[in-house]
Parts: C-alpha cells; sequence; structure tokens
C-alpha cells in the first residue's frame, strides 16, 4: 500500500501549469452580502437547467436562523434566479446540502439539521422531487431523516483499523488518555455511532440500484458511507472509514469496480489529503492514509465522461485562499496541476461541488468569502476539452 501512497503523491517536480483558458463562464450565483454563506451543491437537471443549493444564516451551528436556499440557471440563460427557500428546520440550523439525481432521475436534496447546536448530534433529512422543472424551489413529494444504526461491528472495526495505522503518541501527557484510545472507547457506546453524521459532497451511483452517499463525524473525526441497494428508497450504513481525521469523503469509481476515497485531512499535522479503498461498493474501507497532497479544507472529485479525474482542492496547509485543479490520466496514480480557480490571500474559497453535465461541461461552485466580510457562492463553466 505505501509503495502505491508514493507513486500517487504529488510530485511537485511533474507540476505543469496552465492558463485559464478552459473556464468558459463564471457567476456569482447572488450578489455579496453579509450573512454567512457556505457548503453549495449542484445538480444539472434533464431539461438542462442547474439548480444549486447553500445554507444561509448568521452563522453556522450555533446560529438557529440557518436555513437552506437555493437558485436556478435555466438553460441558456445568463444569470441565476433570484434565491428561493429549499428547507428550514424551525428553531435548528440547517446545514452541508446536496443534490442528486437517484437512477429514475429523481432529485434528492440531503442535508443535516444540528440538534443542541453540536455538530456530533446532527440529523440526516432529505427531501425528494419528481417536479423539479419550473421556476423556483422544486415541489417536494416526501420528507424524511435518515436514520442509521451501525451495529457493534463498528466498535470491532474501529479497534482494528487504528491498529492497523503507524503509530503515533505525539502530543498526550502521560495521565491523559491516547487519541486512538478515545475513539476506539466511544465507538462501542451506540448512542454515539447512530447520530452526528454529516452530508457534504455528492454521492456515487453505481449499476442500476445502488447509491453510496458519502458522510463523516466531527465526534469520531472519520467517515462513513449511507448505503442503499434501492436507489434511495431505504439506506443502511457501511462499516467506518477509519484513520485520524480522514472527513469529508469524494468518491471515484475505477475502472474495475473498487471505489478510491480521497478526503480532507481533520486530524495532526501536517494537513495532507488521506486516501482510502474500498472494493465491495463502499461497505468495507481500508484504514485511510495520508499521501504528501498538501489539504486544508476541501477535497472534491470527479470521473469524466473521458475516463481521466479531476480533482479540486485547497491545496494549501493552513488557508482556504488558494483553490485549484488537478488532472489524473491513470485513476489518481498520479495528478498534474492544471490551474488554480482561486489564489488570493484577500479571500476564502472552499467546499467546493463539481459535476459533468450532459453537454459534457463541467460546472463548479464553491464558497467565496472576502476578507471585507462579504459572501457569495461562484459558479464556474469548465471546457473539459481544455483540461
Amino acid at each position: 500500500m505505501r509503495s502505491y501512497l508514493i507513486c500517487l503523491t504529488l510530485l511537485l517536480a511533474s507540476i505543469v501549469v496552465y492558463g485559464q483558458g478552459h473556464i468558459e463562464k463564471n457567476y456569482l450565483i447572488f450578489p455579496f452580502q453579509s450573512q454567512h454563506v457556505h457548503s453549495s451543491s449542484l445538480v444539472s437537471l434533464p431539461n438542462g437547467d442547474l439548480l444549486s443549493v447553500w445554507f444561509q444564516g448568521s452563522g453556522e451551528r450555533k446560529s438557529d436562523d440557518v436555513a437552506l436556499f437555493g437558485a436556478r440557471l435555466k438553460k441558456g440563460a445568463t444569470s441565476w434566479s433570484a434565491p428561493f427557500l429549499m428547507a428550514d428546520t424551525p428553531g435548528l440550523p440547517d446545514c452541508n446540502p446536496i443534490l442528486f439525481l437517484n437512477h429514475k432521475k429523481k432529485l434528492f436534496l440531503v442535508w443535516v439539521a444540528v440538534q443542541a447546536n453540536r455538530w456530533e448530534f446532527s440529523i440526516l433529512k432529505f427531501k425528494t422531487s419528481v417536479n423539479y422543472n419550473e421556476d423556483g424551489a422544486p415541489l417536494w413529494e416526501w420528507q424524511d431523516n435518515i436514520l442509521l444504526k451501525p451495529n457493534d461491528n463498528f466498535a470491532d472495526i474501529t479497534k482494528e483499523k487504528f491498529s492497523e495505522l503507524p503509530e503515533n503518541n505525539s502530543g498526550w501527557a502521560e495521565y491523559a488518555p491516547l487519541y486512538d484510545d478515545m475513539i476506539i472507547e466511544a465507538s462501542k457506546d451506540a448512542k454515539k455511532r447512530s447520530i452526528g453524521w454529516m452530508t457534504r459532497i455528492k454521492p456515487l451511483l453505481i449499476n442500476n440500484n445502488k447509491i453510496v452517499l458519502p458522510l463523516y463525524s466531527d465526534g469520531f473525526n472519520f467517515s462513513l458511507m449511507a448505503l442503499s441497494d434501492d436507489d434511495g428508497e431505504t439506506w443502511h450504513p457501511g462499516n467506518p472509514l477509519v484513520g485520524r481525521g480522514p472527513i469529508q469523503p469524494a468518491l471515484a469509481l475505477k475502472k474495475d469496480g473498487s471505489i478510491t476515497a480521497m478526503l480532507r485531512d481533520s486530524g495532526d499535522p501536517p494537513n495532507r489529503v488521506h486516501i482510502s479503498y474500498s472494493q465491495d461498493n463502499g461497505m468495507n474501507w481500508s484504514a485511510s492514509e495520508k499521501t504528501n497532497f498538501p489539504n486544508t479544507a476541501s477535497v472534491e472529485l470527479l470521473v469524466l465522461k473521458d475516463g481521466r479525474w479531476l480533482l479540486v482542492a485547497n491545496d494549501v496547509e493552513y488557508s482556504r485562499h488558494k483553490i485549484s485543479m488537478y488532472i489524473s490520466e491513470n485513476e489518481g496514480k498520479d495528478w498534474k496541476l492544471h490551474s488554480n480557480l482561486e489564489n488570493n490571500p484577500e479571500g476564502s474559497f472552499s467546499y467546493p461541488s463539481i459535476i459533468q453535465a450532459e453537454n459534457g461541461l463541467i460546472h463548479c461552485s464553491y464558497s467565496y468569502h472576502l476578507k471585507n466580510g462579504t459572501k457569495t457562492i461562484k459558479h464556474v463553466v469548465i471546457n473539459p476539452n481544455l483540461l
């Protein structure tokens, strides 16, 4: 495994940087404003429209006025519609929304409602619609919670995977418990492992009815997939993707049927992209390991129609001022820096969502925050033929 990770490592000597001629259009989805806006998601609808969603309010988990808002870019339009309400749980912050179509083109909106203003008490919620082509928000036909109940095997696997990681006892006093031991003990608690799983990145659709929905926990500081074998009608938990800080997994299906997860680093320094693999459609995962790919707040991954992989990430250790695009010609073994989407010390840019529409164009949205306190969501349109 480690020899493979060495091959995957970003080789600075081989980086090739191009201009931004690949960007066909860019938009601010709505004007700059003072409210906090973050964590956008995009979906391309069958009629050619684009639909976006993000959370907005006076803060994040500690602000009960946070709700989900969306906008629509009609096919052929030159600007996004005015924002409209997508979801609001009264008295609770709504955060981290994602949009996707299942195999039958039913629209899903999945997000978390944050109970007790703590991430680790979040509850997964979802809405669905088949009537989403008119102006404004979709007509939602169904709303429910996604309730997961990992069994005792969760604790066994957590302990097993930590034992596979390199020893790391740094930063702890003699009288303090080791990090690994604390997480292993928490994994034995059925209450803790049943709540607090959060969305951030779009799911992976496999075969005719399988959905692999990536989730993560700030309580456990690692990840897990919600799995559906009936196109989103019911869900069950996979086994945990364990490591020291692998969160917000972005998934890519390889030609051999295995899945690669590249993850944001929420562990100890140095901050690096984590990587993990599944050989059984997202049920079981290797213990995550750090690559040499610098990372702070974001990782997103897309397999293009031509087979290349596109990675959009904050490729610096301790800042969100830079967000870049990388291309792999060999399913993630090697990456080349293509260009910076943003590189501005006066701003913060993070949480990208990337999709490829039926016409082949790539769409990327991300949080666009300036140091003067104003914020919006930016949308760029990328020509894959120029990558």
